[in-house]
This record gives C-alpha cells, sequence and structure tokens, in this order.
C-alpha cells in the first residue's frame, strides 16, 4: 500500500506517528499546505525513508490528483477540515485510488426550517457519487475516524453480537481535560468545532427517518467511564447519525456531545456576532481593505490544538450507548474508548483527542491492505464487519472496554 496523507496538523501528524510502528504500507507521503509542517512530521520519524513530505493546496483537484499519481499512491487519507472533503474525494476518484476519510462532506440546514427539516445532509454528495464508485469497484470509506468511525464500528458490534433488537443507540462523547492557562482552548480543530456545534443536530426515528433540532437541545447528563464521571451531553450535529441507519436497524440513533455549559455559551456568543460565519467579510486596513473569514479569524487566535499536550490534563471518551433486548430481556451497553493525555503523550508525543481520532484510520488502512475489509462503493464503517477491527485496535495497544448500564 501506497498512501497518500493530506493534512499534516494534529491528527495528520499522529497518523504519521502511529504507522511508523507498523509495516503494512510502503510509502506515506505527507501532504500539506504549509510544508514545514510536512516536513517538521516527517522530520520527527527518525529517518523512516517510507515517509516523504510534499507540498499541496487541498482544494485544487487536479494538484492533488497530480501527486497521487507522481507517487504511485493507491490511497488517499484525507486528514484535512471538512472544507476540502469533495476536491480530495474527487481526485481520488479520477486517480483510482482508495479514498478514506475522517468527516465527510458539509450539511446546509434547511432554508425555512432549519431546526424541524433537514437540508443537505453530511455525506450527501458523497452518497450522491456511490454508483460511480460502486460501478468502477473503488471504495471511499467515510467517516472513519473516531466519532465517527470507531463509534460506528461498536454500533455494528453490537447489533451482530449483543443484540436481537435495538431501541436506540446514542453515541456519547465525554471528557475531563483540562487546558493550563487557557479558558477556552478547543482540543480539536475550531473550524470543525464550530461547524458541528452550531448547526442544527440531526436525529433519526424509524418512523420519521432524518429531521433536525435546535442546536444543544435535550440536555442529559451521562456517566463516563474510567474516572471520567458525569457530564452533561446535548445534541450536536454528527455524521454517525447519517451513517449508522444505513447499515444497522436501530428505531432512534443520536448523537450527544459532552460540552459544558462555558464552552457552549462561548459558541452561542461567535455566533451571535457572526465570528462563525465562514462567508469572507471586508476588513478595512492601512495598506486597503482586506477580506477574511471570520471563522478563520477565530482559529488564527486560538491555539493549535496540536500544541496543548504538554498543558492538558485528564481524559478523553468516545463511545456508543446502545439500549435493545437480547434473549428476550431488556439491554443497555456502553461500549467506550478512553485515552489518557499522559499516555498518549508520553508513548507518542501527540494530545489525547487528535491521537484517538488519528488511530482509527491507521487501524483501518492496515484491514484494507489485509483483505480483513473489503468492498466497493461509498461505504461507512459499519458496512464492515468489526471484530476484526476491534481486536486490531487492542493489538494497537489501546483496548476497548464494554460496560452494561
Amino acid at each position: 500500500m501506497r498512501v497518500l496523507l493530506v493534512g499534516a496538523g494534529g491528527v495528520g501528524t499522529a497518523i504519521t506517528r502511529i504507522a511508523a510502528r507498523r509495516s503494512f504500507f510502503e510509502a506515506l507521503v505527507v501532504a500539506d499546505y504549509d510544508p514545514a509542517r510536512a516536513d517538521a512530521a516527517v522530520a520527527a520519524l527518525d529517518g523512516d525513508d517510507r515517509f516523504h513530505a510534499e507540498r499541496v493546496d487541498a482544494g485544487d483537484e487536479a494538484a492533488v490528483a497530480d501527486l497521487l499519481a507522481r507517487h504511485r499512491c493507491d490511497v488517499l487519507l484525507n486528514a484535512t477540515d471538512p472544507r476540502f472533503v469533495m476536491p480530495l474525494f474527487r481526485a481520488a476518484r479520477t486517480t483510482g485510488a482508495t479514498y478514506v476519510d475522517m468527516a465527510m462532506s458539509l450539511s446546509r440546514p434547511h432554508p425555512d426550517r432549519p431546526y424541524e427539516e433537514c437540508g443537505v445532509r453530511l455525506g450527501d454528495a458523497q452518497f450522491a457519487e456511490a454508483g460511480d464508485w460502486a460501478a468502477a469497484g473503488a471504495l471511499a470509506l467515510v467517516g472513519m475516524g473516531v466519532e465517527p468511525g470507531l463509534s460506528d464500528v461498536f454500533a455494528r458490534y453490537a447489533a451482530d453480537e449483543l443484540f436481537d433488537e435495538i431501541e436506540e443507540i446514542g453515541i456519547r462523547d465525554g471528557a475531563n481535560l483540562t487546558v493550563e492557562g487557557h479558558d477556552f482552548a478547543p482540543s480539536f480543530n475550531i473550524w470543525t468545532t464550530i461547524e458541528e456545534c452550531l448547526n442544527p443536530p440531526v436525529v433519526y426515528e424509524a418512523d420519521r427517518g432524518w429531521f433536525t433540532t435546535a442546536p444543544f437541545s435535550e440536555p442529559e447528563v451521562f456517566d463516563f467511564p474510567e474516572g471520567i464521571g458525569p457530564v452533561e451531553c446535548v445534541n450536536v450535529e454528527h455524521e454517525e447519525v447519517l451513517l449508522v441507519p444505513r447499515w444497522v436497524k436501530a428505531r432512534r440513533v443520536t448523537f450527544k456531545y459532552g460540552l459544558g455549559n462555558a464552552f457552549i455559551e462561548t459558541l452561542k456568543t461567535l455566533h451571535l456576532l457572526g465570528l462563525d460565519r465562514t462567508a469572507p467579510v471586508t476588513v478595512p486596513s492601512a495598506s486597503g481593505p482586506v477580506s477574511v473569514s471570520p471563522r478563520d479569524v477565530v482559529a488564527a487566535c486560538l491555539p493549535d490544538p496540536a500544541t496543548l499536550g504538554e498543558l492538558m490534563h485528564g481524559k478523553t471518551c468516545a463511545g456508543t450507548w446502545v439500549r435493545g433486548v437480547k434473549d428476550g430481556a431488556p439491554r443497555e451497553v456502553y461500549l467506550y474508548h478512553v485515552v489518557d493525555n499522559q499516555w498518549s503523550m508520553a508513548e507518542y508525543g501527540s494530545q489525547a483527542v487528535v491521537w484517538q481520532t488519528a488511530v482509527n484510520p491507521v487501524v483501518a488502512l492496515e484491514l484494507l491492505t489485509t483483505g480483513a475489509w473489503s468492498g466497493a462503493g461509498v461505504l461507512g464503517p459499519e458496512a464492515f464487519p468489526p471484530r476484526p477491527f476491534l481486536d486490531l485496535l487492542t493489538a494497537y495497544g489501546s483496548p476497548w472496554g464494554q460496560r452494561e448500564q
């Protein structure tokens, strides 16, 4: 396997550090708009000659296709933010490469009823091209991070091995992470955080299909394992709700994120001020008017999540809560994956949130290489057998857990 990794931020750099310990691939090209980031990711790998750095604009489909061809890469792994999903997705199709991402094409709210009806849903643009991928015998594995990704694998595992009927699948994400010296320092890409937290959340119900609610709706307190404890979680737009029902039968699917009141109020303020917008605004300056995206300004003013590891303390938990029936009796289970920031920093030099995201696409690539996973079309993680993934994740030194509720 020869891989083109586009994006050398926190997650992309963690991918290189995880992959460097595995032998399943022949080459991994690390490409970024900022060549210094790509160079730094490769330089940190102690001269491993399987890695090579390049510069590329992720929005330039032709340039990405040329890079794939020039390095004879048969896989494109997208570690950029969701703005660049479609040009990278199409560059892979153009060259015949397998495509893997950790987030899907962007949504657009319903123009008249944003908090009742879906407009353009997450992933719609990719699934619209699923027939072309299937006809070509090509694979796009979408949503293969931790959430979405591992959480979807958990959903399929619950359906296959733990339940006869599923009433509800609820992705529940929480942490007790703190960052020294910062009152507001998101541990993940702020561009993506704003997108998923301020867009109308999507809920799935078997008798209604997909519909939306208001941001931060239906708060509940969920007790997270391994010392994290109770965290208030709220509805947030996320890919699992769009993916899970395509392959797993459940009466209801939700995604709730443990944000905390201070985080929610900050996001609401950004929205109130229009600082969550992506469309450029014109700003006067001494040298003349400058066009700038408000959301990019917010991102530039906040610390890079990849640099926060030494200041972070605590654990992060991603997991899938499932309620249903097994052998005629009610059952509730929480399947989860916890990463301690102290461990991930000591072991890999990557903070917990980005490391937890990064390990899952590497596991998936290894399964595709061995043939344990295979397929054609635009497929989510639920479309594949879950046990090989969960076994290999454990072999990577990062075991998952199961708790009866």
